[in-house]
């Protein structure tokens, strides 16, 4: 059997938003197998949003789609047309889906509707061969008699005869409704939202593209139907009660899992275990006289149920990104546990990481990308501006000229395209326009110029007089890893990615060594910069040192403190915090704690900066977000690490500190590539509409999230409350800025924590520190008024649970935006 997931599009219908394309690819996938293979063994789980009638009819769809056999005639230059129809891009070498290459006679072509690609031989006209092929392994190759090729994108093919995916369903489907009448709620609260955009739109002519629930249903009774509910139904006819139950265990207590595993054994029970880990899961067990045998191939259903029959449990390994819970079914004597069962949490495998073959270095600017009215630099005259192309003869030929204007306006230097390396682009951190060099007096740029040699000098002398210092030092060397560490790691939830380990590895290395650590981990929002950190630190307390974890805001203070917490709760270390929301009497008594050695890991904010804190013995300074602490407090930081080992993290790390790592002054481990399922945030850009805001707050709803409503100052912020309010009147709403009181802050955020609110509307009080998987929407009402960094942060506190995020910028509908703002607001669209 194959089981897929046909999961619905991220959007309304009649909604002008950019699809997901992945979930629209792997759509594309489900429908062109139903087609081919209609009575292969399939099962699809699928949503009622997701049987609306948004595809192409099955006629249309095959019609569009290529079908290629052994001996079928084809031309070169009709297939290479065929695949340019369907939408795929041609590339020298294919290393992705949706692209395809030609050598000769030979095509290679990856289809969207396939897990690896195929070759195609057609020579003299004919198909000769069609082999599917592992880039990865090019030696591995599988022989096909037929191939299907699906288009790339369906929308251009929908038509007056739209269909559902019910329509692509052989007859012989049976359709499984799960609980009917929540799913009759939701698609009728998703109905209503998809009518009332449809008559707000502006056509009068768009097709209906949405079905209420019922509609759905009079297509599903065309096959046979299965309703599956935890409720009695009436009448008991045809009923089967499949009487299942959970597993009654506690999580991490193997002694007692093995024991229940003995005991189903006995009832003659089939007991399968499915984790992430299974070789770890089988030596667990076997320290108990539990014998588990893992079979490495899941489809090798001849031995599991070999071993089934023999009476002993059987390990699977989970490599999928879906959680799952164990269960029991009596009736069928079937027992399933899972890592929620085992671990008390799912283990997602990660899945397989693909890194550029290639590095891609820092390129100067090419003047052809240069705008009208840009800035730029003049290696000779110093800062101008770029007004336009003037074609000028010179020598009896025509060429453009760069025509760039100085101080006065009137004074203007053409340059030739061979000699337009002289210019660059000019670049500034403050968002102000410069003043203009006059060609008339070029000592103002000479003095710049010299001024700026001897700065960078200067920088260079200090950064090389850091070094050697640092060379000189001797800290302490940390032991190597203990059981408990490993332990500790392997309760992470998810399996780390290739950066991440190799993050661990390079933290871990240093603190071995007797050189104190000075390492930047520079990372994408949500990319897993932390759990690096809480590894260290676990590394740091296990050798009976204490770390000091500082934090530039409460917020994200309070979101280490409860990590850490959490996860050193089985272990003999105290963490504890150092805030604003502590009473003075608190805080005096921790801070006695910690120079006393009973407090092992102390979190805070700059307040972990004052003098009256005193650390028994700090092995490990982590500094989470630098470039929010301010220069006074960085002196502080100096003076407070010594030899004591520095962990910096950072998404956005200042040009100083980065030019350290990349100068090698401070080592550099960069994080690029995202966790398991984890996909890019979806990013609209759009001036304030309330119909907009409404729609995307109720489409979050609607799946069960939460949403961040991020306004940048308090002032009116309770009238944005009533306004919303108004718009959605059944919503729980909570208000979170700097200037509420601490327990009433505190009280917000914990609510909206703990789901008790759908919406907390807030400053960007939030934009470092809460990690809610929950909350994939966030809308951020004046984003033109914000900085590239924080609309980066921002928009990074969504997308964490590997469900499709949106974030929402919204400027004032009549504001004509400043130039700067265009290009923050783009640039936080386009990346």
């Amino acid at each position: 059997w194959r089981v897929y997931l046909y999961q619905p599009l991220d959007t309304f219908p009649y909604e002008s938003a950019q699809i997901d394309l992945e979930t629209a690819w792997t759509r594309i996938e489900i429908l062109a197998e139903l087609l081919a293979k209609p009575q292969s063994n399939l099962a699809i789980a699928t949503t009622i949003k997701a049987l609306q009638p948004h595809l192409p009819s099955t006629q249309v769809f095959q019609k569009h789609s290529l079908y290629l056999n052994i001996g079928d005639s084809q031309s070169v230059k009709l297939l290479a047309s065929a695949l340019a129809r369907l939408g795929y891009e041609e590339v020298k070498e294919v290393k992705g889906s949706k692209q395809w290459s030609r050598k000769g006679f030979s095509f290679e072509v990856f289809p969207v509707n396939r897990n690896l690609p195929v070759r195609l031989s057609c020579n003299r006209g004919t198909v000769e061969k069609i082999r599917e092929f592992d880039p990865t392994n090019p030696k591995s190759f599988t022989d096909l008699s037929s191939i299907a090729i699906a288009p790339i994108d369906l929308h251009e093919f929908v038509t007056a005869h739209r269909a559902t995916l019910l329509h692509y369903l052989p007859k012989n489907f049976i359709v499984a409704i799960d609980e009917p009448e929540q799913c009759q709620s939701y698609g009728d609260r998703w109905h209503e939202a998809a009518e009332e955009l449809y008559q707000n739109q502006s056509q009068s002519d768009t097709p209906k593209l949405h079905w209420d629930f019922a509609k759905c249903m009079t297509e599903a009774k065309k096959f046979q139907m299965l309703q599956l509910t935890e409720r009695s139904l009436k009448p008991k006819a045809n009923i089967f009660d499949f009487a299942s139950a959970s597993i009654p265990i506690v999580p991490h207590q193997f002694d007692q899992i093995a024991a229940l595993i003995r005991e189903y054994l006995k009832s003659e029970y089939q007991v399968t275990l499915i984790s992430a880990q299974p070789l770890r899961v089988a030596t667990l067990l076997k320290e108990y006289d539990c014998i588990a045998n893992f079979v490495s191939d899941s489809d090798d259903l001849q031995s599991i149920a070999r071993i089934q029959k023999a009476g002993k449990p059987v390990i699977l390994k989970y490599s999928g990104l879906i959680e799952m819970q164990g269960f029991v079914l009596p009736s069928c004597n079937l027992a399933l546990l899972t890592d929620r069962e085992l671990f008390g949490q799912q283990l997602l495998a990660s899945p397989t990481f693909v890194h550029p073959s290639h590095i891609t270095s820092a390129k100067s600017v090419n003047p052809d990308e240069l705008n009208v009215g840009d800035y730029v630099v003049h290696r000779k005259y110093g800062i101008g501006k770029f007004t336009r192309f003037e074609t000028i003869e010179v020598k009896g030929e025509k060429q453009p000229h760069y025509i760039v204007e100085f101080a006065d306006g009137k004074t203007a230097v053409a340059i030739a395209p061979e000699n337009e390396k002289i210019l660059s682009r000019y670049r500034s951190a403050s968002s102000k326009p410069p003043k203009l060099n006059s060609i008339a007096n070029t000592k103002a740029w000479d003095n710049a110029l010299s001024k700026c040699q001897k700065e960078i000098y200067k920088l260079a002398r200090d950064l090389l007089q850091l070094y050697v210092r640092r060379a000189n030092l001797v800290g302490y060397a940390f032991p190597p890893d203990t059981d408990w560490q490993q332990e500790m790691e392997d309760s992470f939830p998810y399996q780390l990615t290739p950066d991440q380990v190799k993050a661990v590895q390079d933290v871990k290395q240093d603190m071995e060594s007797d050189r104190p650590m000075d390492r930047l981990v520079c990372g994408d929002v949500g990319f897993g910069k932390t759990e690096v950190a809480v590894r260290a630190i676990f590394k740091a307390v296990c050798a009976g040192k204490q770390v000091a974890l500082l934090a530039p805001t409460t917020i994200l203070a309070q979101q280490h403190f409860h990590t850490l917490q959490t996860r050193f709760a089985a272990y003999p270390f105290t963490v504890d915090i150092v805030n604003r929301f502590r009473p003075a009497k608190e805080r005096k008594q921790v801070l006695q704690q910690v120079a006393d050695g009973q407090v092992q890991v102390i979190v805070g904010t700059h307040q972990l900066l004052s003098k009256d804190v005193e650390f028994h013995d700090l092995g490990l300074l982590v500094i989470d977000e630098e470039q929010r602490f301010g220069t006074l407090q960085k002196e502080k930081i100096k003076a407070m690490k010594g030899d004591v080992d520095l962990l910096t993290l950072s998404a956005t790390p200042i040009p100083r500190t980065l030019y350290a790592a990349l100068s090698g002054v401070r080592e550099m481990s960069v994080i690029a590539t995202p966790p398991p399922s984890r996909r890019s945030i979806q990013t609209h850009l759009s001036a304030y509409d309330a119909s907009l805001v409404k729609t995307a707050i109720r489409h979050e709803l609607d799946r069960g999230g939460q949403v961040f409503y991020v306004v940048p100052r308090i002032e009116g912020i309770e009238a944005i409350a009533v306004s919303l309010r108004i718009m959605l009147p059944n919503v729980r709403l909570a208000i979170a800025h700097g200037q509420m009181q601490e327990s009433e802050l505190e009280a917000a955020m914990v609510a909206f924590n703990n789901n008790e609110a759908d919406i907390l509307l807030c400053t960007t009080i939030i934009e470092s520190g809460l990690d809610i998987p929950r909350v994939n929407t966030i809308v951020i009402e004046d984003a033109h008024k914000l900085g590239l960094a924080q609309l980066y942060q921002l928009r990074g506190r969504v997308g964490r649970a590997g469900i499709q995020a949106h974030a929402y910028l919204l400027y004032p509908p009549n504001l004509e935006l400043t130039e700067a703002a265009k290009k923050r607001l783009d640039a936080i669209q386009e990346f």
